[in-house]
C-alpha cells in the first residue's frame, strides 16, 4: 500500500467521490473481503462488490489475495493507498489565467497547485528524496506587515542569489505566507 496516490484522471475522481465508496475504501485500509466490509457497513455483499469493482477499475483498490469459501472464490481487497490526493486540474481553471500580484490569494493558489503537481511527479520509490517541509506560525502586528514581508522577500532573494548558479542539483523553493484562519485557542 502506498502512502499517497495522486489522482489526476476524471474517472478516478468520479469513482472516489461517492460517499458510499469512501466508506468502503476506509474499510479496506486493512485487507478484507466484500462480505466482511458488507457486515461492517450493514450492506449486502453484492452492493459492496459493486463499489469495490468501480474502485478497483479506477486503480484505487487492489485484490491482494483470494480464498475459497464453500464452493466460491472470494477476493480479498485492500485500498491502494492510505491517502488520496486530487489534482486541482480535475476541476480546471474557470476563465483565462491572468497575471497576479505576488501578494494576492490567487497567486498563492496558483503556487500551491504548481507545488502539488511537482511533488506528485516525484518518484516515491527513490531511495532518498532530499526535501524539507517547514511550517510555523509568526505573529506580526498590523503596522509591521509590510516590513515583515519585505524582510521575508529579502531573505529569500539572498538565498536565490547565493545558490542560484548553473551547477549542482536543482531544487525548487516555494514559500507560502498567508493569514491563519480564526481558531478558538
Amino acid at each position: 500500500m502506498r502512502d499517497v496516490l495522486y489522482l489526476d484522471q476524471v474517472e478516478q475522481a468520479e469513482a472516489l467521490l461517492k460517499p458510499q465508496r469512501i466508506e468502503v475504501l476506509r474499510q479496506l485500509a486493512e485487507p478484507r473481503s466484500c462480505t466482511q466490509v458488507a457486515s461492517r457497513l450493514d450492506q449486502t455483499p453484492q452492493r459492496v462488490y459493486y463499489h469495490v469493482k468501480r474502485l478497483a477499475d479506477a486503480g484505487l483498490v487492489t485484490q491482494v489475495s483470494e480464498r475459497r469459501v464453500r464452493a466460491i472464490h472470494e477476493g480479498i481487497y485492500q485500498a491502494a493507498a492510505r491517502s488520496y490526493w486530487l489534482s486541482p486540474r480535475l476541476v480546471g481553471r474557470i476563465g483565462p489565467q491572468t497575471s497576479r500580484d505576488a501578494l494576492s490569494l490567487g497567486y498563492l493558489l496558483d503556487l500551491m497547485e504548481e507545488v502539488q503537481a511537482d511533488v506528485a511527479a516525484l518518484d516515491p520509490s527513490a531511495p532518498e528524496l532530499p526535501s524539507i517541509g517547514v511550517s510555523g506560525e509568526i505573529r506580526v502586528r498590523p503596522e509591521q506587515r509590510q516590513e515583515f514581508l519585505a524582510d521575508l522577500r529579502s531573505t529569500l532573494q539572498d538565498l536565490f542569489t547565493r545558490y542560484g548558479g548553473a551547477e549542482g542539483d536543482a531544487f525548487k523553493l516555494a514559500v507560502a505566507c498567508y493569514p491563519k484562519g480564526r481558531t478558538d485557542d
